[in-house]
């Protein structure tokens, strides 16, 4: 048996169209209040900030939930808060074998830069 490393392409992240407009634009519609009702509530919980955090700063730019596990809470929290993140559309994971995987959504994040980059 060979002690060999085959490291796999990383998949181009899928293209998602912005949340909504700058703050400064135009009134939200009330699916474009939703939308981003549902990341900044995703994002006010601590622990989902943290998990938030470190994939964003990991290394690479993805994270496995195996690297990202350390924030105070049990691996099943980790798990639910993950997939709340993921719902909210801000981040993406692709499963690879028995570990997933995690990306920040690049679109998304910019998106919400943009809008709150207007009020300053």
């Amino acid at each position: 048996m060979s002690n060999t490393t085959t490291v796999l392409p990383l998949l181009e992240p899928e293209a998602v169209a912005p949340c909504c407009p700058p703050f400064t634009e135009r009134t939200l519609t009330a699916e474009e209040a939703e939308k981003t009702a549902r990341m900044f509530k995703a994002l006010g919980d601590p622990v989902r900030l943290r998990l938030f955090s470190a994939v964003a700063s990991h290394e690479g730019g993805e994270a496995c939930v195996c690297d990202i596990s350390d924030v105070g809470v049990s691996q099943p929290t980790v798990s639910h808060h993950l997939k709340k993140l993921k719902e909210a559309g801000l981040l993406t994971s692709e499963r690879r074998g028995t570990w997933v995987y995690y990306r920040v959504e690049p679109s998304v994040v910019a998106a919400m830069g943009r809008m709150l980059g207007t009020l300053g």
